[in-house]
C-alpha cells in the first residue's frame, strides 16, 4: 500500500499550482510531503530531512535541478529521485540518470502516471529496508540482528554496549577484510572523536571476552600484524 510506512516525499518545484496539486495528491496517498520552491531550499531540506523520494524540477531559481542532484549524491544522499522537466531532449535525460536520478518524467504528464512512478521508485528502498530488518549475521556461536540491535550467544542474550555492537556488526558485514585501527575509529566513532587507536584495542579485547571460545587465543577477532584487525566468522 502506498505510503503505508509514512514515507517522506520532497517536492522541489517552483510552479506553485503544480507543487500544491502534486503535494495534495501524494498526501491523499498517505505520504509525508514537504515542498521547496527553489533549488537552494530543496537541497537544504533534502539534507535535513533525508526524504525517501525527491520529485525534482530541473528549471529552478537559485540552484538548477541538475546541480541540486549532483550535490545530493556527492553528500551521500540515497533518496530516490524523479526528475520533472519540460525538456524532452535525450541529453538532459542521460545527464540526469548519470548524476544519479532514478526516473525522468517529461512535462506535461499524467498525475496518475507520476503517482505510479513514485510508487515504483519507492518499492526498491522498501525491499532494501525489509532485507535489512531480516539481516542475521553469524560469528561462530554468536548471532547478530543489526536492525533489532540484538546479539545472542548460544541462544542467550549477549550484553554489548552500543559501540561494541556497532564495531562487531561493521566487521561481521565485511568478513576476512583487514582494517586498520584508524579506519575503525573513523567508521565507528567518526571524524570528531578525540580518542586514539588504543580505543579500538580496548574494544576488541572486551569483545573477545564476550564472543571468543578462548579469548586469549581468538579465532574470530584476529589481529593482523602491521595492519589492525579482521573478523573470521
Amino acid at each position: 500500500m502506498p505510503g503505508a510506512d509514512n514515507e517522506m516525499v520532497l517536492i522541489v518545484e517552483d510552479d506553485v499550482s503544480l507543487a500544491n496539486g502534486l503535494g495534495h495528491n501524494l498526501r491523499f496517498e498517505g505520504y509525508d510531503v514537504r515542498v521547496a520552491m527553489d533549488g537552494k531550499a530543496g537541497l537544504e531540506m533534502a539534507l535535513r530531512y533525508d526524504p525517501d523520494l525527491i520529485v525534482l524540477d530541473l528549471m529552478l531559481p537559485g540552484l538548477p535541478g541538475m546541480e541540486v542532484l549532483r550535490r545530493l549524491r556527492q553528500q551521500g544522499s540515497e533518496a530516490q529521485v524523479i526528475i520533472l522537466s519540460a525538456r524532452e531532449g535525450e541529453t538532459d535525460k542521460v545527464e540526469g540518470l548519470r548524476l544519479g536520478a532514478d526516473d525522468y518524467v517529461t512535462k506535461p504528464f499524467s498525475l496518475q502516471e507520476l503517482l505510479a512512478r513514485v510508487e515504483a521508485a519507492l518499492r526498491r528502498p522498501r525491499k532494501r529496508r525489509h532485507a535489512m530488518a531480516e539481516e542475521r549475521l553469524v560469528i561462530g556461536d554468536v548471532e547478530l540482528w543489526p536492525a533489532r540491535r540484538e546479539a545472542r550467544r548460544q541462544g542467550e542474550e549477549l550484553s554489548l554496549t552500543a559501540k561494541e555492537l556497532d564495531l562487531l556488526v561493521f566487521l561481521a558485514r565485511r568478513p576476512q577484510r583487514a582494517f586498520s585501527r584508524e579506519q575503525l575509529l573513523q567508521e565507528i566513532w567518526g571524524d570528531d572523536y578525540d580518542g586514539t587507536a588504543r580505543t579500538v584495542d580496548n574494544f576488541i579485547r572486551r569483545l573477545r571476552t564476550k564472543i571468543e571460545p578462548t579469548p586469549e587465543q581468538p579465532v574470530h577477532l584476529e589481529t593482523v600484524h602491521g595492519v589492525g584487525y579482521k573478523l573470521v566468522p
